[in-house]
């Protein structure tokens, strides 16, 4: 058998006809204080936890979903996501800026119930957030994302999440560096930093739109 040529995952760079070139997906849990809380932890400065989806995640703004399967409690999370154009181990807070290629607007969709049962029985839920299509990103701005500006998710055009990049728990450059001490990190990589509150189910035929102050919107659709 021939071995199977694989399409690479990439992002629409904004003002660019290339494309960013996507190496794995880091994403920081309860990040947000009051997302902390309405998930029932406690929202003291504790050491941020991290989990992964597969570069495959990826979708593009624009895009229709299907509902995915083996779960009825889809839920949207809408976040900061940071890019790296260079790598490091061990980077210390000051210099993880200087690995940052460009920003956008993610969704972390999740299959809250199967989140909810894996929790429950101690077991890993890696596939309540790794699914197929979990991971839509709009277009990157290049350069360091502010620090301060309000990120909002809508459906249908109604207010669900709304909150400000000043409230994460860790920011940007301490996400960065925390995260190097776990893994080596290069070029193509990217990171979700985390969901304010409001996080909540997503159904057929609705319009889901993340945005963040000077950031192209994602949008996305789930099919009826």
């Amino acid at each position: 058998m021939t071995p199977p040529t694989v399409d690479q995952a990439s992002l629409a760079i904004s003002g660019r006809t290339n494309r960013f070139p996507v190496r794995r997906i880091y994403c920081v849990g309860q990040n947000y204080a009051d997302h902390a809380r309405e998930m029932g932890s406690d929202p003291d400065r504790e050491k941020p936890f991290f989990f992964m989806k597969p570069a495959g995640a990826v979708v593009p703004t624009g895009s229709t979903l299907a509902y995915p399967p083996r779960t009825s409690d889809l839920h949207h999370e809408v976040e900061l996501v940071v890019a790296l154009g260079r790598g490091g181990s061990n980077v210390p807070v000051e210099k993880a800026e200087t690995l940052i290629f460009g920003h956008a607007v993610g969704i972390d969709l999740t299959r809250r119930d199967l989140q909810a049962e894996a929790k429950k029985t101690g077991r890993p839920w890696d596939l309540s957030k790794g699914f197929d299509h979990s991971a839509p990103i709009g277009d990157l701005v290049p350069g360091v994302p502010p620090g301060t500006g309000q990120i909002s998710l809508t459906i249908d055009g109604e207010f669900r999440q709304r909150g400000d990049l000043a409230d994460m728990i860790w920011n940007v450059a301490e996400i960065i560096a925390e995260l190097s001490t776990y893994v080596e990190l290069a070029a193509g990589d990217l990171i979700f930093t985390g969901t304010p509150a409001g996080v909540g189910p997503i159904r057929p035929g609705e319009i889901v739109r993340g945005a963040i102050e000077h950031v192209p919107a994602i949008e996305i659709r789930l099919a009826s």
